[in-house]
């Protein structure tokens, strides 16, 4: 008896110890700045607060008074090695961190604010919380502790020059690099570079079939990353797809600004490279419209460049493509914690009269957006444990980083993602024309994927509601990439298509009446574009067209080889 009383007490002591932690806990995250543009404190909901805390100090309790003598369950995909389940205060230690993770990502979600305010909240805990996790520090890790025991420290050797490499190159290595090359084994599609100026080249592919659709192809990647995402490798690369689907295929390949072309704006990005390809490729065709596709920003300024030539009362493009696009830019998703007034005006005091936003910086941005998967799985492999990341083709292209010029950032991040101004008529002037997309009266395959972190499945959706025309959406699973780059012969995913065609005013309204599809989406696209690019006639033999369109080099091109 006299021992069930102890316990009873030092039960009691130990919820007491948990409680008043709690306590202190509350105190500093109701006290924490908000942000820049933010309140000095920001106040928490009581009762998920009350919630929060008696699930805590319970679950706080247990784990004190199992301790480290009972197994544990991780079901955490970071402490998935068996070292951590067969080291008992490891376990311990992980599942610790794994309840106070949780406790404050459930403070986060308890914060009354602004949706701004609240999201920005949420994403410093997220960022706050996956650096502090025991996996990320030698001394806490027992996996790369027992790797370091069983090399006799050469995985720790190793971590060290993997450290020094990476500083050298200015980014965390996520695949191994040199396992890839531009034009030898990534960007390998058979074409030749038919025009260029200093700001983009554009490529012409080789034709895989006998006859070709009489409407050309032209693809308008983002300029925040370099073209050959759309031809990574053979069997998944969607320029391949077009050219064997029967159709000419174009496609901008952006030059990575230096210095010197830092003066670039955005208007200088639509009229001497968007539409100067669209010139292009209708003179090459010889033909009066083409078919385009625009992907992520590129769709945005395709968008841009349809209501210029709407405005100037002119068609050259028959039907347009927008993947992963935001045109609306009301819902930015996790990219909205970054911009405020503040941010926009420090940005355009740095570089809105000239200068170069590095590409590195803007690879960091995304890669902490998923800081888990993208930073400190790779800090841990690389550094902790000595490895040397598994070749991977998408990886490759995602640290193969552009530049920006300042005064083209600038004016996106204030007149999209700041004052969402392009959906709002005649209030923009590009080119010497006020834009209207009302205007822009042309068939629409629009496509966005569901776990899209860049470009949220609403943003995308919402374009629906912004265009004239006929309009057809789809949307595939995965993320911004995963779902763009599903081929159909991998027979992954899944796509969901409205037999109806309607497109009511919300996605989730659209998602109700929709129909899941097993496999890629692209399949649905090609029938589409089949019906806008014309009869088939007879395959070019020669790249480009008379003396002012000739073959300066072969695919890839020198811009695409050019770095950061």
């Amino acid at each position: 008896m006299a021992s069930e009383a102890s316990w009873d007490q030092s039960a009691q002591q130990f919820q007491q110890f948990f409680a008043d932690q709690w306590a202190k806990a509350v105190a500093a995250f109701s006290t924490a700045p908000a942000g820049a543009a933010g309140p000095a404190a920001v106040q928490l909901d009581a009762a998920k607060l009350q919630e929060l805390q008696q699930h805590y100090v319970r679950e706080a309790t247990a784990l004190w008074s199992q301790g480290v003598a009972q197994p544990s369950t991780l079901k955490d995909k970071r402490f998935g090695a068996a070292a951590w389940a067969e080291n008992p205060l490891s376990a311990w230690t992980a599942n610790a961190y794994l309840l106070n993770a949780q406790a404050l990502t459930g403070m986060a979600e308890a914060v009354q604010a602004d949706a701004k305010t609240r999201e920005r909240i949420r994403f410093a805990v997220e960022q706050w919380v996956a650096a502090m996790s025991p996996s990320n520090f030698l001394a806490l890790n027992p996996e790369a502790q027992q790797k370091a025991i069983a090399t006799k420290g050469q995985s720790l050797a190793q971590g060290i020059q993997n450290l020094l490499h990476d500083m050298g190159q200015g980014h965390v290595s996520m695949t191994d690099e040199s396992v890839f090359e531009v034009g030898k084994n990534v960007a390998t599609s058979e074409g030749a570079v038919v025009y260029e100026n200093d700001i983009f080249q554009l490529i012409e592919y080789k034709p895989l079939t006998a006859k070709v659709h009489e409407r050309p192809f032209l693809l308008v990647p983002p300029c925040i990353n370099k073209y050959y995402i759309l031809d990574l490798q053979p069997e998944n690369s969607l320029i391949r797809y077009a050219v064997s689907q029967g159709h000419r295929t174009f496609v901008v390949s952006w030059r990575n600004p230096d210095e010197s072309l830092g003066h670039l704006t955005w208007d200088d990005y639509i009229e001497h490279a968007v539409l100067h390809a669209i010139a292009a490729t209708q003179e090459i065709g010889g033909v009066d419209q083409i078919n385009a596709l625009g992907f992520c920003v590129g769709g945005t300024m395709l968008s841009a460049a349809l209501a210029v030539l709407a405005a100037r009362q002119q068609a050259p493009v028959a039907s347009a493509t927008l993947l992963t696009t935001l045109v609306d830019f009301t819902d930015t998703g996790v990219l909205d914690v970054f911009i405020d007034e503040a941010f926009v005006q420090m940005r355009e005091l740095q570089m809105g009269k000239g200068g170069l936003l590095q590409g590195q910086e803007l690879a960091s941005t995304f890669s902490f957006l998923r800081p888990n998967d993208l930073v400190w799985n790779y800090v841990v492999g690389n550094y902790l444990k000595g490895e040397t990341p598994p070749p991977f083709d998408l990886l490759y292209w995602n640290s193969d980083a552009t530049n920006l010029p300042g005064p083209w950032y600038a004016w996106y991040l204030r007149n999209m993602y700041l004052e969402n101004n392009l959906v709002k008529p005649g209030h923009l002037t590009v080119c010497g024309q006020a834009l209207d997309l009302g205007r822009v009266d042309v068939p629409l395959y629009i496509y966005g994927s569901r776990e899209d972190h860049i470009v949220p499945i609403g943003g995308s959706y919402a374009s629906t509601q912004v265009f004239p025309g006929d309009k057809r959406f789809v949307m595939g699973a995965s993320g911004h990439i995963a779902g763009v780059i599903n081929p159909p012969a991998k027979n992954k995913r899944s796509h969901w298509i409205r037999a109806d065609g309607a497109l009511p005013a919300t996605h989730a309204d659209w998602l109700q009446g929709a129909q899941e599809h097993p496999g890629s989406w692209w399949t649905d696209w090609s029938a589409w574009l089949k019906g806008h690019a014309g009869k088939l006639v007879a395959a070019p033999k020669r790249y480009g067209k008379g003396n002012q369109y000739k073959a300066i080099e072969p695919a890839p091109g020198r811009y695409v080889l050019q770095k950061a």
